[in-house]
């Protein structure tokens, strides 16, 4: 074997390797999609709500971009029933193979889990946390009768008569119920929380002067209060809503309070790791593009961007908020 090599062997051997980069690349790339998680079938996102509330203006928003990304029909399934619970339990039951997420909210994954015996399903062991995809405030919102601009204005009015301060909210045992009780505690007030069937008799109420004060999501009153047919005077984000920069929040108002809401992709426990890491990767993406955050905001949703880490670590956040708040109140369906 010669102890050193010449010049032009040199230049052929060279010539020879780089010959061979492109087919070594195929190759391992090659290896790398037959290794790569695959969806055998279409997607769907199920919804525990009818059509047309937020939670299923976001799926829908979600699913006609995540079709092309993942080259396979990704569509949404609204089950309504048992306030959001006969979804989970059905999602709950589906078999390892099919590609199943449900978009849940706190009512669903905090909520019922406290307040019922059994609520079908546990959170925790039935169900994986893929990606939050959205967020929302609470507001405080009076009736024209009132004649009240300031959040303070308000606050001054219970404290000097405090048998005022009745909360109407869209449901008991809603997020809206239990943040007026976190409401009360903050202002150091006992309120009487009156429940309705609903956003829309709610609002019919406090159009209507039956009732003084509303809590609900921010995205079911503002159409209103930008009617002028009620005034929301704060708002419970940590900072203003993108599409209502003009309504302060709680904080800003003097009362150290703030809470939010949530929507968040589950999948089932049955579900291979493998497979829960593609489309949480995939739902990621999507709501990074300006398109679909432009169409969230013009929905009155604020759209959130996070990977599943971010996603779980926000839940036991949340639950550390929420669950003392729950219990607190005694409350029973």
């Amino acid at each position: 074997m010669p102890a050193f090599f010449s010049r032009r062997q040199l230049m052929a051997w060279a010539a020879a390797l780089a010959a061979c980069v492109p087919a070594m690349h195929t190759t391992a790339h090659a290896q790398s999609t037959a290794q790569a998680p695959a969806l055998d079938g279409p997607v769907s996102l199920v919804v525990g709500y009818a059509p047309g509330g937020s939670t299923d203006r976001i799926a829908r928003l979600i699913a006609e971009r995540l079709t092309p990304k993942l080259g396979v029909k990704v569509s949404v399934e609204n089950r309504p029933g048992e306030g959001g619970r006969l979804a989970a339990k059905e999602v709950k039951r589906t078999p390892a193979g099919q590609n199943v997420l449900m978009l849940g909210n706190p009512a669903v994954m905090v909520v019922a889990p406290l307040v019922f015996k059994d609520a079908g399903y546990d959170p925790d062991k039935d169900f994986v946390p893929v990606s939050q995809v959205s967020s929302y405030d609470f507001a405080l919102a009076v009736g024209n009768k009132l004649q009240l601009d300031r959040a303070m204005f308000l606050v001054g009015r219970l404290w000097a008569h405090p048998e005022e301060a009745v909360f109407g909210v869209p449901a008991t045992g809603s997020l809206p119920h239990f943040f007026g009780l976190m409401l009360g505690d903050a202002l150091s007030v006992q309120p009487q929380i009156k429940g309705y069937g609903g956003s829309a008799p709610l609002s019919a109420d406090l159009i209507g002067g039956n009732l003084p004060i509303a809590i609900d999501t921010l995205d079911s009153l503002y159409a209103q209060h930008v009617a002028g047919k009620v005034r929301i005077l704060a708002v419970s984000g940590k900072k203003r809503a993108g599409f209502a920069p003009h309504i302060p929040t709680f904080r800003e108002a003097g009362m150290k309070i703030d809470a939010d809401g949530w929507n968040t992709f589950f999948a089932p426990s049955t579900m291979a790791p493998a497979k829960v890491q593609l489309l949480a990767g995939a739902i990621h993406d999507v709501m990074k593009d300006p398109g679909l955050q432009k169409a969230a905001d013009a929905l009155y949703i604020t759209p959130v961007v996070s990977n599943a880490a971010e996603t779980a670590q926000m839940l036991r956040a949340y639950r550390q908020q929420w669950e003392p708040v729950v219990r607190r109140s005694g409350f029973q369906p």
